[in-house]
C-alpha cells in the first residue's frame, strides 16, 4: 500500500506547490523559450486536417504518478487517437517529483500540464501567463471520509466538536478554505495534523480524514469498514481538477495543435469513462507496471471518478467544458482558500468551445454514475 501513502502525499504536495512554484513561474515567464519538447512552430496549420506526424512531439506533464488517473491518456495512445490528430507522439511525464505542472510549462519541459485551479490560481497571481482551457474533473476529489462504525460525519452540522485529521500545508489552506465557505472556522473542530495513512481514523485517533473521494473511501471498504463521505464539491467548494493547462504564448502561437491535442484527448476519455476494467488494465500492466497497483482497486477507482468526469452539463456541451456557471463557482471557492483571481485571469474555454464547434460528433452521452457514498 506504500503507493496509495504516496498518492495521498501528492494532496500535500500540490498544494504547497502553488507556494514553491510562483517565484520560479515569475522568472520563467519572462524567458523566451519554447514551451513545448520537439514540438515545432509549424505545428499551428489546422487541428483537423493536420498531416500525419506534421504536429511533432509533445510532452505532457501529469499531475501524479502513472495510476488509472490518466485512463484517458493512455487510451489515446494505445488508440492512436494522439497519431491520428497529426502527432508524432505524446509523451507522458509523470508527476509526483518535485516538478508540478506549472513549473513543467514555464520551463518548457511540457506543452500542456495537468492541475488544479488551486494549484494554478496562485501561481497565476504571482505572475505566471498560464491559462485552463478544459477540465478533466468537473468536480474536485477532496472529501473528509469517516466511518459509519465510528462518528459518521454525514453532513457540515456533524462536523462541529470532532476532531479532524487533515495533512498540513496546501490540504490545511483546501480545509479551512471548506469551512469558511461553509461558515465555520478552525473554532468549531478540533484540527488533528495528521499523514496520509487512514490507520488513526480506523482506530479511533480522529473522527474524519481529509481524502479523496476516488482513493480512501475505496481504501476503508476494503479493510472492513463502511465509508461515509462528506463531498467538497459537493458542499460549498465547487473547484474543478485534473485542469488542462498551458501558457498564453501557446494559445496564442500553437492554437490548432492545442485544438488538435483537446480532440484526441476527449476521444480517449470517452473511451475510458465507457471501459474502466480496459483503463485499469492499462494502468496495471503497462504505465504503471512499476507503480505495484491493484487491478481490482484501480477498476473501483476508475468508476469512481467517472462521477467526478460525466455531469448533465458535459453530456449536453462536451467533455473537459465548463459552463459559465461552474467557472464562478471556481472563482468563489478561490477566493474562500485565499485566492482572489478572476475568470478572465485564470480560464479560456473559446478552444474547448471551438473544437465541439467543429466536432460536434464528439458530444457523446455517457452514463453519469452515482458518486461514491
Amino acid at each position: 500500500m506504500t503507493k496509495q501513502f504516496d498518492r495521498r502525499g501528492f494532496l500535500r504536495i500540490g498544494g504547497l506547490s502553488a507556494l514553491a512554484v510562483g517565484g520560479a513561474a515569475v522568472l520563467a515567464a519572462c524567458s523566451t523559450g519554447s514551451t513545448t519538447s520537439g514540438s515545432s512552430t509549424a505545428a499551428a496549420s489546422g487541428a483537423a486536417s493536420a498531416a500525419p506526424g506534421s504536429l511533432g512531439t509533445i510532452a505532457l506533464q501529469l499531475s501524479w504518478i502513472k495510476n488509472i488517473e490518466f485512463a484517458g491518456e493512455y487510451f489515446a495512445t494505445e488508440k492512436g487517437y494522439y497519431t491520428d490528430a497529426g502527432f508524432q507522439a505524446v509523451t507522458l511525464l509523470a508527476g509526483g517529483g518535485q516538478t508540478g505542472a506549472e513549473e513543467a510549462l514555464l520551463s518548457g519541459q511540457a506543452l500542456v500540464g495537468l492541475s488544479s485551479p488551486s494549484i494554478t490560481g496562485p501561481s497565476v497571481l504571482q505572475g505566471a501567463n498560464l491559462k485552463i482551457i478544459a477540465s478533466t474533473y468537473q468536480k474536485n476529489p477532496f472529501c473528509l471520509l469517516s466511518l459509519k462504525e465510528k462518528t459518521p460525519i454525514a453532513t457540515v452540522a456533524d462536523l462541529k466538536g470532532k476532531k479532524i485529521g487533515v495533512q498540513s500545508g496546501g490540504n490545511q489552506t483546501i480545509f479551512e478554505g471548506f469551512l469558511a465557505a461553509n461558515g465555520l472556522t478552525d473554532a468549531d473542530v478540533t484540527l488533528v495534523t495528521t499523514q496520509y495513512d487512514i490507520s488513526p481514523l480506523e482506530t479511533g485517533a480522529y473522527d474524519a480524514h481529509m481524502s479523496y473521494t476516488t482513493n480512501e473511501p475505496i481504501l476503508a471498504a476494503k479493510d472492513g469498514f463502511t465509508p461515509v463521505v462528506l463531498s467538497f464539491a459537493d458542499n460549498g467548494l465547487p473547484f474543478v481538477a485534473e485542469t488542462f493547462t498551458v501558457t498564453q504564448d501557446t494559445i496564442d502561437k500553437q492554437r490548432d495543435l492545442l485544438k488538435a491535442f483537446l480532440v484526441a484527448e476527449i476521444k480517449g476519455w470517452t473511451d475510458a469513462v465507457n471501459s474502466p476494467t480496459q483503463s485499469a488494465t492499462y494502468a496495471v500492466t503497462k504505465y504503471g507496471a512499476d507503480q505495484d497497483l491493484d487491478q481490482t482497486e484501480q477498476t473501483s477507482e476508475a468508476t469512481a471518478q467517472n462521477a467526478l468526469i460525466v455531469t448533465a452539463d458535459t453530456n449536453a456541451n462536451g467533455l473537459f467544458t465548463m459552463t459559465d456557471d461552474l467557472i464562478a463557482e471556481n472563482i468563489k471557492s478561490l477566493t474562500a482558500m485565499g485566492t482572489a483571481v478572476t475568470a478572465d485571469q485564470l480560464f479560456d474555454m473559446s478552444l474547448i468551445k471551438e473544437v465541439y464547434a467543429e466536432h460536434p460528433e464528439l458530444i457523446v452521452p455517457l452514463t453519469i454514475p452515482t458518486a461514491a457514498s
